[in-house]
């Protein structure tokens, strides 16, 4: 459909939309209604797992919005909006989990899913080697809401959906360029949970993805070279759309893109990189967010992309970084993918530090794990994605903190001989340890003498975590950091997906092995 024709059916229909109009107004009404009753409900649960002999018991009663808008070129591909809407109950009997779920949110289901979720501990009890002990936590009765100032859910689908086109018409105009993709996704969960200790806690969450993607064709040559725009997902509202320069990166990703084309191949070897937050969140993610999850470090979780090669023993010994690296994690960085008042467990969001001065010092905890260390307390870590899903500890935002001196990009850029300068995430892989990595990016331009050159191409970076952390001699201000992330941190089996953000100013690498990606390796 084009643009024209979309835009005069967008006021009487919902393109293709997952659910029709009605269907969310029904199943909207349907939750306010169990607003109204759901601390009865959760009365229900947590009476009857104590009547069963639960020592423990939590009960989540979650709603989820989700509305995705795809289009490319002039037309638009796709509209899907979704709602979710449910409750699971999780117990400790015998010192071993149990859990159910249902999407029929009646006292009588809930009482039924209990004693379900109560059956399931017992039998798995009989297996379970050592006994679950939580680490303890004051009870909270809270309402909190995200730090978005505009819900994108109050805003006409015909208005997002003339904001991408208006991107898209933005890009074409560059030459060379052939196709343009872009879309939005905006998620909002509504969660409500009640524990056996006392707790009594609402959240109320948004976030949005907006996305660009800019194909350049050579058809002499039939090489084709694309850039995606470099913001990523934060827990922000409609003002991200309408506050951030989007069209100015529209333009910028569009010359870009067929500047890919002329570019020069990297020749391999050893350079200096300064690399832009845009890139380095995901090799914060990868190599200090998922090595630092005491589950993995515990094996734990390895099913799922694997352990860590942070064992126990090494925290606060091992030297994971140069003394410039510090390393947070954190659940209360506004705007932050995975920033909430309290996690699944109840306890309340908090900052520590997983990298100090360059030594590993701390886990990524819950009120499982925690007593596991020897922590007296946990860390919040605790999340599920959906009513239906086990909560299990997860990445919080994983951050490398700036420097205290506000040192620009090209102070650090000034500093270097022979070197290459990078943004945007590409493709990526880490084995299974999370030590050995390779990583691209979007855009490369070379350095030489203290000055940024011309593009490059075909470049990847390769390391092993502690060597590259360690090769940090350079750590930009405040003014050089920004917030990136992802929407689809997978783990667990069954599997979950999480959201998290990584912080980061730009920031110097000496020496680091890079590869050019089009060369075959044999």
């Amino acid at each position: 459909m084009i643009r024209r024709d979309f835009l005069k059916l967008a006021s009487t229909a919902v393109g293709t939309a997952t659910l029709a109009p009605w269907v969310l107004e029904r199943e909207a009404a349907a939750a306010v209604e169990v607003d109204a009753v759901k601390s009865a409900f959760a009365e229900a649960a947590l009476t009857r797992a104590k009547v069963l002999g639960a020592s423990y018991a939590d009960i989540r009663i979650n709603r989820y919005r989700s509305e995705t808008i795809f289009t490319r070129e002039r037309q638009v591909q796709n509209v899907a909006r979704n709602q979710d809407f449910g409750f699971g109950v999780r117990v400790l009997v015998n010192g071993t989990w149990g859990f159910a779920a249902s999407s029929s949110v009646t006292a009588d289901e809930i009482r039924r899913v209990t004693a379900v979720a109560v059956e399931i501990a017992r039998a798995n009890s009989m297996f379970q080697r050592k006994r679950v002990r939580l680490a303890p936590v004051q009870p909270a009765v809270a309402s909190w809401k995200s730090a978005f100032e505009k819900d994108p859910f109050d805003v006409p689908l015909a208005d997002k959906i003339q904001f991408l086109l208006a991107l898209n018409d933005i890009a074409l105009k560059t030459n060379g360029v052939s196709f343009v993709n872009s879309s939005m996704r905006w998620v909002n969960e509504q969660r409500f949970l009640a524990t056996s200790d006392g707790s009594r806690i609402e959240q109320y969450l948004i976030r949005g993805e907006p996305q660009l993607t800019v194909t350049a064709i050579n058809r002499e040559t039939n090489d084709f070279q694309t850039r995606r725009s470099l913001p990523g997902p934060q827990g922000r509202g409609y003002e991200y759309i309408e506050k951030y320069p989007w069209q100015a990166e529209a333009r910028q990703a569009a010359e870009e893109a067929v500047e890919k084309l002329k570019a020069k191949p990297v020749e391999p070897g050893r350079y200096d990189l300064v690399i832009h937050p845009t890139n380095l969140w995901l090799t914060i993610h990868e190599s200090a967010g998922h090595s630092t999850e005491l589950d993995r470090a515990l094996w734990w979780e390895a099913n799922y992309a694997g352990t860590s090669f942070l064992t126990p023993q090494k925290a606060g010994t091992l030297r994971f970084g140069s003394p410039l690296v510090n390393i947070v994690a954190d659940r209360v960085q506004a705007t932050a993918l995975a920033t909430v008042a309290y996690d699944d467990d109840g306890v309340p969001a908090q900052r520590w530090y997983l990298v100090k001065d360059g030594i590993f010092v701390d886990w990524q905890t819950s009120r499982e794990l925690a007593p596991l260390v020897g922590h007296k307390t946990s860390y919040g870590c605790t999340n599920g994605d959906s009513w239906a899903s086990v909560p299990f500890a997860r990445m919080p935002n994983v951050s490398l903190e700036p420097a205290a001196q506000d040192t620009s990009l090209d102070e650090l850029v000034a500093g270097v001989e022979k070197g290459i300068l990078i943004y945007g995430d590409g493709s990526w892989s880490i084995d299974q340890q999370r030590y050995n990595f390779q990583f691209g990016g979007q855009t490369f331009f070379e350095i030489n003498k203290g000055k940024v050159g011309g593009m490059l191409r075909d470049v990847a970076y390769q390391s092993r975590t502690t060597d590259f952390w360690g090769a940090c001699d350079g750590v930009g201000g405040r003014s050089t950091y920004e917030l990136h992330g992802a929407f689809n941190d997978g783990k667990g089996e069954p599997g979950q997906v999480g959201v998290v953000s990584h912080g980061a100013p730009v920031a110097r690498f000496r020496q680091i092995n890079v590869l050019n990606t089009s060369v075959s390796m044999t």
